[in-house]
């Protein structure tokens, strides 16, 4: 399953992740055998629906358990502190003006796994993060998108 690319995580993070699978591991097992115990105590196993969903459920959830190792086995530690704030890295986080619409948006630039769009948390092989990659304060970044080209001007690095 490893890709061989790396991840890219702050210290926290990686603690974050490691005891999420741990919880994952113990309780979450835990619970999805009790839930086929019980299902399985509804009778015949061939008509049992809540059976066959319990089962795809533990499939789903050991799938997750898998990806998570995957990600854990691939981890690098970032040390935030000691990057340069005058240039866009990994890890950067980066507020950005977009020149059209003169609306300001702040960005934390991540690695693909950790990317999400809702915690303002973005992937750095994303249009917009591949776009930010290694600008300065000031610059002005033109990004090609798929709602069009859009530009953007970059100013606070963190």
């Amino acid at each position: 399953m490893s890709g061989g690319n790396f991840v890219y995580l702050t210290r926290e993070r990686l603690i974050e992740l490691e005891k999420e699978l741990q919880e994952m591991k113990t309780n979450g097992r835990k619970q999805m055998a009790a839930k086929i115990a019980e299902a399985r105590a509804h009778g015949d196993l061939s008509e049992n629906a809540e059976y066959d969903a319990a089962k795809e459920e533990q499939g789903l959830f050991e799938l997750k358990i898998s990806k998570m190792e995957d990600v854990l086995s691939r981890a690098r530690v970032i040390d935030t502190s000691k990057m340069a704030t005058d240039e866009v890295h990994l890890l950067s986080t980066v507020k950005i003006k977009n020149l059209k619409t003169k609306k300001v948006v702040e960005y934390l630039l991540v690695s693909p796994e950790e990317a999400d769009f809702q915690e303002g948390k973005i992937s750095v092989t994303s249009p917009v993060g591949s776009a930010l990659i290694g600008s300065k304060l000031g610059q002005k970044v033109q990004v090609k998108a798929p709602a069009g080209l859009m530009d953007f001007e970059i100013i606070e690095i963190k």
